[in-house]
């Protein structure tokens, strides 16, 4: 299913909480108190947002990773959910990101037919301020807030940080993807996902984005092998990993973990990414920023000594900005790893 033109075309402004034309057919809904406090809730939490976090995660990047705002022909972030916030800090000229997540897409949100805007818009709120005040989501939360209210799924959040970036969405496709890896508009069965694309405001460029509700697994995979065959369509590109709950230490995601490392010439993670046992030294250059200080209680288990040897070792620059599991930017970490 194709979504374009009309009131489509401003959906997601009002969802972002932003100005839109007179002549809008939802401007309307501008003019209801429940929609200015929401637009002022999120031009306050965004601007906050700015100046703790993505200034200074841009002059990092002018400083120490040039090369992160080239332009390439793809960014897979894995295990992302709807953060597309992130992977579009750090790539931003990718032609097409592909994400990925267990997370549902959800009806395409159509704001003139949610009966309670104020419970509706709240509950989006409430979806995006774990990602907002850290720099992750909290998925028990995103469940609980987008299943009620009319704004459930990824959609909603994928429109308001699209929106949000500074982007016009000129076409939305819900589909699948097919046993062969090809995605196929309105299909159902197979892999679900939505195609959105849209253009920079600032450069004028169209770029794409894909969403999949997927397991990517081993055991996933297997069972479903359209999502990696699709990916594998776009050939070497980057990869983006944060908050990917350490799963590629695990035995079960060797599949996924093996994809990024053939498909990417340049990989930019925390420490929950792919673990340093993995990344062979003689194929990749590694550069690590901030300090390591282990994962978080919840997944104690997963720490590296060998990355806090080379932590102390390489004397790392520090970060100004939040990333990951650790957004205290005090404790916070990034790893590059660049292909030899």
């Amino acid at each position: 299913m194709a979504c374009a033109a009309s009131g489509f075309e401003t959906g997601w402004f009002v969802l972002a909480g932003m100005p839109m034309q007179e002549t809008s057919p939802l401007a309307p809904l501008t003019h209801n108190p429940a929609w200015q406090q929401h637009a002022a809730f999120f031009e306050e939490q965004f601007a906050k947002l700015n100046l703790r976090q993505l200034q200074k995660l841009h002059a990092w990047q002018e400083t120490y990773l040039p090369e992160s705002v080239q332009p390439i022909p793809v960014a897979f972030y894995m295990f992302s959910g709807p953060d597309f916030l992130y992977v579009d800090q750090f790539f931003p000229k990718a032609s097409v990101y592909v994400l990925c997540g267990k997370e549902a897409l959800g009806p395409p949100p159509d704001p003139l037919r949610i009966g309670n805007l104020s419970g509706a818009l709240g509950n989006l709120e409430n979806a995006l301020k774990s990602s907002l005040n850290t720099t992750y989501f909290i998925t028990k939360d995103m469940k609980i807030d987008l299943h009620v209210q009319n704004l459930n799924g990824v959609l909603p959040i994928l429109y308001t940080f699209i929106a949000r970036a500074d982007k016009s969405i000129t076409n939305v496709t819900l589909g699948s993807l097919n046993g062969g890896g090809t995605f196929q508009e309105s299909a159902r069965g197979g892999t679900p996902g939505v195609r959105i694309q849209y253009t920079d405001n600032q450069s004028g460029a169209a770029q794409t984005v894909y969403y999949f509700t997927t397991d990517i697994s081993d055991g996933g995979i297997k069972a479903t092998p359209g999502f990696l065959k699709f990916c594998q369509r776009f050939g070497v590109g980057s990869s983006f990993l944060k908050s990917s709950s350490y799963l590629m230490f695990e035995n079960g995601f060797n599949t996924i973990r093996n994809f990024i490392l053939e498909h990417s010439r340049i990989i930019v993670q925390d420490d929950a990414g792919i673990p340093l046992a993995y990344i062979d030294p003689g194929k990749w250059n590694l550069r690590f920023f901030g300090v390591y200080l282990g994962p978080i209680e919840l997944f104690k288990q997963h720490y590296q000594p060998r990355l806090q040897q080379l932590f102390a070792q390489s004397n790392p620059p520090s970060l100004e900005f939040g990333f990951g599991y650790r957004w205290n930017y005090k404790e916070a970490n990034v790893i590059v790893a660049t292909r030899k």
